[in-house]
């Protein structure tokens, strides 16, 4: 409770405020201020880069079949385009609140602040890039351009690679005038500047390797980031507080009072129950609750559900569950994507000791994490389908387990695309609109009805974005 209110307060200090003028604002409120204290401008900043996590997740994880509609023919289930004008919009709400906070470093000399701005922009960046590609970004946050141009896409993965170069140089200074709190203005990590520098890190790690399908990819570039990243969990970019519940936690609550939500995919629950892989993985007790029939089923895709939808007759992501009870945290990256990443870069040097060695780490941290038994992690982890040995390690085997190990990370999606969706066993879903997967978004209403001109012409979600060609 302490926690919850002590963000209340920080955060409190900047609602109602504004910062520098945004592209999207439509009022401006000549009477309210206009520059808010620094502390509750990274508190607000690290607060929504983390929740713009969980707003692409809950329509990424229905594309990568984590959840599945209880209504059949659902727009995302299904492949419809949608209209993510409320992602477009918070994300270039925090990608403002994030350039202010720049700014106001800047004319401090707090470089700390700084440089996790830098960084914050680059986490908010990435989601953009990875969902649109193309998108206004040089023009957006001066306040000149009501209309502003789009950056293309290789342009805006240029800028996030400086950015996380530029944040690590200024975390790496000394002489900040302000350095950073070590409450909970600093939501992600409570003023850690090690932990920042190392996030920095894990996140070029995650960008250098989005690239595999192009010539740009360096596995030895990738394997350099992986080095200066994560060396535990408590590394992880995270947050831990919330206005009242980790919002997955929230759409369990919602499941429970039947605004029917957070109902697990049949092709997740296959993958885990034992159905794909042929061995049961008892992550699944962490994550899902059981049927009536003492099991785990999930939905079809596209199907809906079979019965009432209220008799426990299908699995739903659990209110105690890791990742969905009330306080669990709500990650941004972790290390197990880091040794994924790992393994991943190393298997395609060449390098199949380190690879496999990442890639039992990843397993083996992720059991951990969730709190499944010794014994039952070791029994899985010694089945014939985990223990290949360095020989038998194949890229699907990675890509396979970081999928179950990132549950409800968008990117796994973006993993799903290099893969050309081929996780094992993964089907289009029923009803499909579309005859191929989804690979990107269209532009939103919000932006198409205020800065028409400028946006590209794109109303077809299987167009590749340009790393995905």
């Amino acid at each position: 409770m302490k926690r919850l209110i002590n963000f209340m307060l920080v955060a409190g200090t900047v609602v109602g405020l504004t910062s520098c003028e945004k592209y999207l604002d439509i009022n401006n409120n000549p009477n309210q201020a206009t520059r808010p204290p620094l502390n509750g401008l990274l508190a607000r900043a690290t607060f929504d880069a983390a929740l713009n996590v969980f707003r692409v997740s809950n329509t990424s994880s229905y594309y990568v079949q984590y959840l599945a509609s209880p209504n059949p023919g659902g727009a995302t289930d299904i492949f419809e385009p949608i209209d993510a004008s409320s992602s477009w919009t918070q994300l270039y709400d925090n990608l403002s609140d994030s350039y202010d906070l720049y700014k106001m470093g800047g004319e401090r000399g707090a470089t700390e602040y700084q440089g996790v701005a830098r960084i914050l922009q680059a986490m908010d960046l990435i989601q953009i890039h990875d969902l649109w590609g193309s998108a206004p970004f040089e023009q957006a946050f001066t306040g000149e351009f009501i209309r502003p141009v789009y950056d293309d896409a290789e342009s805006i993965y240029a800028t996030i690679l400086n950015y996380l170069d530029e944040g690590v140089v200024l975390l790496g200074q000394s002489g900040s005038t302000i350095t950073l709190p070590t409450d909970n203005s600093d939501l992600i990590h409570q003023g850690s500047v090690e932990n920042w520098i190392k996030t920095a890190h894990a996140l070029k790690a995650r960008m250098l390797n989005r690239v595999s399908k192009t010539s740009e990819y360096n596995a030895t570039a990738v394997l350099e980031e992986v080095d200066a990243a994560y060396e535990s969990i408590d590394d992880d970019a995270a947050i831990l507080t919330f206005d009242i519940r980790n919002p997955w936690a929230g759409v369990a609550l919602n499941n429970e009072q039947l605004v029917l939500d957070g109902w697990l995919s049949e092709q997740f629950v296959d993958a885990m129950d034992g159905t794909t892989f042929g061995v049961m993985d008892k992550r699944i007790d962490k994550i899902a609750t059981l049927t009536k029939f003492g099991d785990y089923r999930g939905t079809p895709n596209g199907v809906g559900r079979v019965g009432s939808g209220i008799d426990d007759e299908e699995s739903y992501i659990s209110r105690q569950g890791y990742y969905s009870n009330d306080e669990a945290p709500l990650f941004i990256i972790t290390y197990e994507e880091v040794l994924f990443i790992e393994a991943e870069a190393a298997f395609r040097s060449g390098d199949k000791t380190r690879a496999y060695a990442a890639y039992l780490k990843g397993i083996r941290t992720n059991f951990d994490r969730l709190g499944v038994a010794a014994a039952d992690r070791d029994a899985y982890m010694a089945s014939d389908v985990v223990a290949v040995g360095e020989g038998g390690l194949t890229l699907q085997r990675i890509f396979d387990e970081k999928y179950k190990a990132l549950f409800l990370s968008p990117e796994t999606w973006n993993d799903a695309r290099r893969l050309n969706y081929g996780y094992t066993d993964f089907e289009m879903p029923a009803n499909a609109s579309t005859t191929t997967f989804v690979r990107r978004l269209v532009y939103p209403s919000v932006e198409t009805s205020r800065n028409g001109a400028n946006v590209p012409a794109i109303d077809d979600n299987t167009l590749r974005l340009w790393w995905d060609q």
